[in-house]
């Protein structure tokens, strides 16, 4: 496999889960705790860290390799959960960006790039009134 696939990397994941007999617990349900706490794991990493030092995790193996494994968790568990429901995600994340581009066109109202510098630590780049846009 030269090119990642998603569609192979899911066939992997089943083939896995079926060879130890799994599939029983690989239930829209458990795949969704599962992967609420692997992003759990994923935020953990960077909870005490100033936003300079998040922006520098990658730097430190030790802290790099713990990133990679976590976001790879992650993208396990949502693999196998669209798996289980007939969810292509790289449709649905593309259906997703073109409704976000439909509902925060660039330079709408409500929608105020906020300069890197007056950015505080924890403050969102954007500052957007009513829904974030990923809702």
């Amino acid at each position: 496999m030269s090119e990642l696939d998603v569609a192979q990397l899911q066939r992997r994941l089943a083939d896995f889960a079926a060879a130890r007999a799994w599939e029983p617990y690989h239930t829209p349900k458990n795949l969704s705790v599962a992967l609420s706490v692997e992003a759990s794991e994923l935020l953990e990493i960077f909870q005490w860290l100033t936003p300079e030092q998040s922006a520098r995790v990658m730097e430190d193996p030790d802290s790099a390799f713990r990133v990679r494994d976590e976001v790879a968790d992650v993208l396990a568990y949502l693999l196998q959960f669209c798996e289980v429901l007939e969810i292509d995600a790289l449709a649905a994340l593309a259906a997703k960006i073109d409704r976000n581009e439909e509902r925060f066109p660039v330079g709408a109202a409500g929608v105020e790039p906020v300069p890197p510098e007056s950015i505080e630590q924890g403050q969102d780049a954007v500052e957007v009134t009513g829904r974030h846009s990923s809702e």
